[in-house]
């Protein structure tokens, strides 16, 4: 039986979205319970489900058509009364990220956008340098001590899985497909295995697309000392996309 990690709102508040979570190479779901925490805080439906496997995703239909089957049962799962509320929104991280630009570009008139929206936070670009010991990949990861402890104390969580190579086709998903949904890349400053260069052109290739830069963090950008800000961008889209993609704040004027 399939498992999630499930987290709402506050008592008597109207849900205001859907939101389904999908960890990375070497997560589990107890990595984003800090997370899905802060958007139930703000009225978001959440749910994390298990990462996905790279194996067989050399065949990239076929292992996207299974990755689109776990999605969509985990999103149907979430309407407690009625139907799911919306928008529907896909966050990922690292190899979650990847899958979820690989289902959000399908091409066809079978692949209907299961979401309407998605977040790719630490969108892998490269394997990292050196990374031989846990030390070693904390330091890619983090520099959160509570997050490094998460990680530690968690024995489910894979230790070495960032040296998992993400195949090519995951890798290109999100230039090579047909991207119509809106789009939050999150990526830290400090992530070394970004290629902020290649972030910043699909950026700009797709029709509704942002990519904000948290300043500091490193690959585990949802997660790192700058946490909270990273939730709030995540709200702030949230919220921008319940407006129609309208700013519901803009800066008129500041001296700082």
């Amino acid at each position: 039986m399939t498992q999630y990690s499930d987290y709402y709102g506050p008592e008597g508040l109207r849900v205001r979205g859907t939101v389904v979570v999908v960890p990375g190479r070497g997560e589990t779901r107890a990595t984003y319970a800090r997370f899905g925490r802060r958007l139930a805080a703000d009225a978001y439906r959440v749910r994390v489900i298990d990462g996905p496997h790279l194996d067989g995703f050399d065949d990239l239909e076929a292992a996207t058509s299974d990755f689109a089957a776990q999605v969509a049962e985990a999103v149907e799962g979430t309407a407690s009364e009625g139907d799911v509320v919306r928008p529907i929104v896909l966050v990922g991280a690292d190899s979650g990220a990847a899958a979820i630009a690989a289902l959000a570009g399908r091409t066809g008139e079978s692949s209907a956008p299961l979401a309407d929206a998605v977040v790719l936070a630490g969108l892998p670009g490269r394997a990292p340098d050196t990374v031989e010991t846990w030390d070693d990949e904390l330091a890619v990861r983090t520099s959160c001590p509570a997050h490094r402890g998460v990680l530690t104390e968690d024995p489910e969580v894979r230790r070495g899985a960032l040296d998992d190579a993400v195949p090519d086709a995951l890798l290109t998903a999100l230039n090579d497909g047909d991207v119509n949904v809106p789009v939050l890349l999150l990526v830290g400053d400090a992530d070394p295995l970004a290629d902020h260069e290649v972030l910043a052109r699909t950026a700009k290739s797709l029709p509704r697309a942002r990519l904000s830069v948290v300043h500091g963090a490193h690959h585990d950008v949802l997660n790192d000392l700058q946490h909270r800000s990273a939730a709030g961008e995540v709200v702030t889209f949230l919220e921008t996309l319940r407006n129609d993609l309208s700013p519901i704040v803009t800066v008129r004027s500041s001296t700082w």
